[in-house]
């Protein structure tokens, strides 16, 4: 299973497996990140998985769409590589993939 690479705002790394056919969201959440809270479920609506991607991987993710980055144009603590975990799906070709939880806004 491909695995996840994932430092929580208090700076703990944690990694995790999970399978293809979930989210990035929906990995941390099952996992017990806790630190992903996913309020909308995962329906690209309230920017609550915020999460920096390790500038290598960007690449190989889908690109951003319009309601994922107006939602992160609303947050305070928005980088380059921010991105919403609802919205990167995990697959075998994104293993090793690292992020880390942001700030909450």
């Amino acid at each position: 299973m491909p695995r996840l690479i994932a430092t929580t705002r208090e700076g703990q790394e944690v990694t995790v497996e999970g399978g293809g056919g979930r989210s990035v969201m929906e990995v941390l959440r099952e996992s017990g990140v806790g630190d992903i809270l996913a309020l909308c479920g995962g329906c690209c609506s309230c920017a609550t998985c915020h999460v920096y991607v390790a500038p290598e991987f960007l690449e190989r993710l889908p690109p951003m769409s319009a309601d994922e980055r107006d939602l992160l144009d609303s947050s305070a603590h928005r980088l380059g590589n921010s991105r919403l975990a609802c919205q990167i799906p995990f697959a075998a070709e994104l293993d090793g993939l690292a992020i880390r939880v942001a700030p909450e806004d």
